[in-house]
């Protein structure tokens, strides 16, 4: 008895904490939508009175590169930008034959008149957080742009990003990711529906209202009094743009996020790298909830409603723990539900919070039609969409667990950098790549047994109670059988 009063109580728990984060995303979506129909009156520099024209460095991390450098500098070489204002950082962790490659490109845009300075450690401290640390300290412009290697921003990026540090409170400008191989693979496409989700809903839901948002890494531009004044970057945690971006806020700096800009970039194409892209964001982002959770309830410059946002902002990553706890729960409680005929009246009321997964459903619609279009085609397209993501993603849930876990519980490890491939369509084109994690993760075993469990929920549907079974679960477990099969058999022969 007590086993299975406990189970109920884990059970309700999580799908509390889910329905508390799917009201989060439905408030997100109100914001959004009452955002697009705001006109933006930002100030904004006059870029056509030279004196207003700030100087700005690009920050360019990487490490091992091998596939993407050519492209990345060939990109770079052709932002538009005053070039006595405009100064460029390689700032070059690699440890193969990349380094010379690097070089070399380097040193032919030395020659076409463009500042550009290729910057080397002895070491990786702090890793990609060190590198940027180390590069600001030589730095000359007043603003910084940083992008990761599979990253192509348009060649007036910066003249479309720049100009709204006019306002002195902003000390970081973000835009928006794009998908240069979106269609690749189902891979590429539910990657894609997720990023999409963040940069649409979330990142203007919250935006728009002043609540805390993240700059992601890339593909974005910092004020360096704002770095500074925040703290600098810090290597104790894997995500340390969400890290120093609730350092800043809490420092009264405001973010502005461009939905309009779009930069686009690289998909993962194997499940390796996106396993280990996973891991570290979903890991760092429980390592932020642990090291800012306090800083940000203790804050008196922060609204209630701001606060609430922000936990379950840095809790995000964590909703996959509840997720699988669910998943795994759901057997038990489907035996529990016909053997305990006196809590009827309770999963009567547990049957309420299948309406999360619809908001869930309506807020990316929001999204996808932002992204595709509205209309009839488009929307069963969505629904297939939709179900694919949901699917694969609850397949992730194990790994991203133990990721969430390790970081709540202060395990340390390296930062695993995603490998890039520099491909688009030609399905033979990441084979060869040097990069790749050539044996899958143990998790792979326990997701492989996992499958067999959610055939043995679907099975059960049939031979559970007295009236023939009870198939309320039987598509949940369906999914959770699909998408734990993607995930392994994925995992097991290296296949994007």
């Amino acid at each position: 008895m007590i086993l299975e009063y406990s189970i109920i109580l884990i059970y309700s728990i999580a799908l509390l904490l889910i329905f508390m984060y799917a009201l989060a995303q439905l408030n997100l979506l109100f914001n959004y939508l009452k955002a697009r129909k705001t006109p933006d009156t930002s100030e904004k520099y006059d870029f056509t009175n030279p004196e207003e024209i700030p100087f700005v460095t690009i920050q360019l991390p990487v490490y091992n590169e091998l596939y993407v450098m050519k492209r990345l500098l060939k990109n770079i070489a052709k932002i538009s930008y005053p070039i006595d204002k405009l100064e460029i950082q390689v700032l070059d962790d690699s440890t193969d034959e990349s380094v010379a490659i690097t070089a070399k490109y380097v040193k032919e845009i030395q020659e076409k008149g463009i500042d550009i300075q290729h910057i080397r450690r002895d070491n990786r401290q702090g890793f990609k957080a060190g590198a940027l640390k180390e590069g600001l300290k030589t730095a000359k412009g007043n603003f910084i742009a940083i992008f990761d290697a599979d990253f192509l921003p348009q060649k007036e990026w910066l003249l479309q990003t720049v100009p709204y540090f006019k306002n002195e409170e902003i000390g970081v400008v973000q835009t928006r990711w794009g998908h240069i191989n979106r269609s690749y693979s189902t891979l590429t496409k539910i990657q894609a529906f997720a990023l999409d989700a963040h940069f649409t809903l979330e990142q203007v839901g919250r935006n728009s209202q002043g609540h805390f948002i993240n700059f992601n890494g890339t593909a974005g531009l910092w004020r360096k009094e704002c770095i500074y004044d925040a703290g600098n970057w810090e290597g104790d945690t894997l995500t340390e743009d969400l890290d120093l971006s609730y350092r800043a806020q809490l420092k009264n700096w405001k973010f502005k996020y461009l939905e309009h800009v779009e930069t686009p970039a690289e998909l993962p194409v194997i499940i390796s790298a996106a396993r280990s892209q996973q891991f570290r964001w979903n890991k760092g982002g429980a390592e932020n909830f642990q090291k800012m959770m306090k800083r940000v309830l203790r804050s008196k410059n922060v609204s209630l409603k701001t606060k609430i946002h922000s936990i379950l902002h840095l809790l995000n990553s964590s909703m996959f723990t509840c997720i699988f706890l669910v998943a795994v729960l759901s057997i038990p409680m489907l035996y529990i539900k016909n053997e305990f005929a006196h809590l009827k009246i309770y999963f009567y009321v547990m049957s309420f919070f299948v309406v999360s997964s619809l908001i869930f459903f309506i807020c990316y619609w929001y999204m996808y039609k932002n992204s595709y279009g509205g209309g009839l085609k488009n929307f069963f397209k969505y629904i297939a969409a939709f179900f694919t993501f949901f699917s694969i993603a609850m397949g992730f849930s194990l790994h991203n667990t133990i990721a969430v876990l390790e970081g709540h519980f202060g395990k340390k490890s390296e930062f695993v950098r995603t490998p890039k491939f520099n491909i688009k369509t030609a399905k033979d084109g990441w084979k060869k790549n040097k990069y790749i994690a050539n044996k899958p993760s143990v998790h792979v075993i326990l997701e492989g047994l996992l499958i067999l469990y959610f055939i043995f929920g679907m099975y059960s549907a049939f031979i559970v109670g007295n009236q023939g079974g009870d198939f309320g679960l039987f598509p949940f477990h369906f999914m959770l059988t699909i998408g734990f099969s993607y995930v392994f058999f994925k995992s097991v022969f290296s296949k994007a």
